[in-house]
């Protein structure tokens, strides 16, 4: 069996933003359609274990939604301690670390939830092994950019290309080695 993968699996709108200005995410309802969850169903299947950014995490939280994996192993990472809670790990350490620990352990893949910092600071490691993008029809102008600058070039390959009625397009990529 081979290591776990490290999958991003992220929104954006068409000009690169996982969220508007004051992290405004309601783009996101834009192709909400009932029944459709965009395969997420399936892919959430093949992880035992989140990684999500504290701001993420905060966020849901700040939408009146219960985090929905407690059956998962959640690491929220933080640059400031904060104590466990319940199922939900505080990582404030090196994200390296955390990610080369998980990977040499056996499990299914890891899920990066974003946000913005922690995927950037996953990619200057190449710690991300394939990027799962939702393309939201709709262009932004401004707010937080899901790839910043600064991020090293990294080729990748097509994996699959999925559109949907809605005008939302999957992109799957893996990191060419």
């Amino acid at each position: 069996m081979g290591m776990r993968k490290l999958i991003l699996y992220i929104a954006m709108s068409l000009d690169g933003y996982i969220a508007g200005p004051d992290g405004d995410i309601s783009f996101l309802s834009l192709v909400e359609q009932t029944g459709q969850d965009y395969e997420y169903a399936d892919f959430i299947k093949t992880v035992d274990t989140i990684i999500i950014g504290r701001k993420t995490f905060d966020k849901v939280l700040s939408m009146g939604y219960q985090y929905p994996h407690t059956d998962k192993n959640v690491f929220i990472i933080s640059g400031t301690p904060h104590p466990n809670h319940g199922s939900f790990v505080y990582h404030s350490g090196p994200l390296m670390d955390l990610v080369m620990e998980l990977k040499s352990k056996p499990g299914k893949n890891i899920y990066c939830d974003g946000g913005s910092t922690i995927v950037n600071e996953l990619l200057k490691d190449n710690l991300i092994d394939e990027f799962i993008i939702s393309v939201i029809p709709v262009i932004l102008g401004d707010g937080i950019k899901l790839f910043t600058k600064g991020s090293p070039e990294q080729k990748v390959a097509l994996v699959d290309c999925k559109t949907f009625e809605t005008g939302l397009v999957q992109l799957h990529y893996r990191i060419m080695t």
